[in-house]
């Protein structure tokens, strides 16, 4: 399953990459175990002296552990940034750009064939607060989709309600985004 939305948001609250080797990521876990491989080695459930060889770049974490590393930077990475962005995004809503496939359905049932499209939109903070919202409880790729779905339905197809009623959008597969303005 894709992760595309749990992603955009994730790149659109950094300011600068996560580091990309597994040594500048062990040490900059290290400085938040403020400095302890015993910590550090706990929190990641291998051996300290595991903890050692990766942070002198010897050996590789198997693909759990690599899996591990990757998600407790991502977690501890930049958090004010984090807090500001999302803050703004739900104040001031953001610009999303999309390419996925959708299906529609009218009034009289009528159904397009999916299909893909490329969408650029400014979305409001709702948007914003809901999709975090979803992130925040573990909600599934289907979920986080219907509520961007919805929300192109409400602001893009409909244009606030001045067109298209009773159209109602699914949106199938996310292929990219990405969200600016967060």
């Amino acid at each position: 399953m894709s992760r595309e939305i749990d992603e955009g948001l994730e790149r659109a609250e950094r300011t600068r990459p996560i580091p990309q080797s597994v040594q500048a990521r062990m040490r900059f876990l290290l400085k938040g175990a403020k400095g302890s491989t015993k910590k550090l080695a706990q929190d990641l459930g291998v051996s300290q002296r595991t903890v050692q060889r990766w942070l002198k770049g010897q050996g590789t974490p198997k693909p759990a552990a690599a899996k591990a590393i990757e998600a407790k930077v991502r977690t501890a990475w930049q958090p004010r940034v984090k807090q500001r962005v999302r803050k703004a995004a739900e104040q001031n809503g953001f610009m999303l750009t999309l390419s996925g496939t959708f299906g529609f359905s009218s009034a009289a049932r009528s159904t397009d064939d999916p299909r893909p499209r490329i969408i650029t939109h400014k979305m409001p903070g709702s948007v914003a607060q809901r999709l975090y919202a979803a992130r925040d409880a573990g909600e599934s790729q289907e979920e986080q989709e219907k509520i961007l779905a919805e929300a192109l339905r409400d602001h893009y197809f409909k244009d606030n309600g001045h067109r298209a009623r009773g159209l109602d959008v699914e949106l199938n597969d996310v292929a990219w985004m990405d969200l600016e303005g967060l």
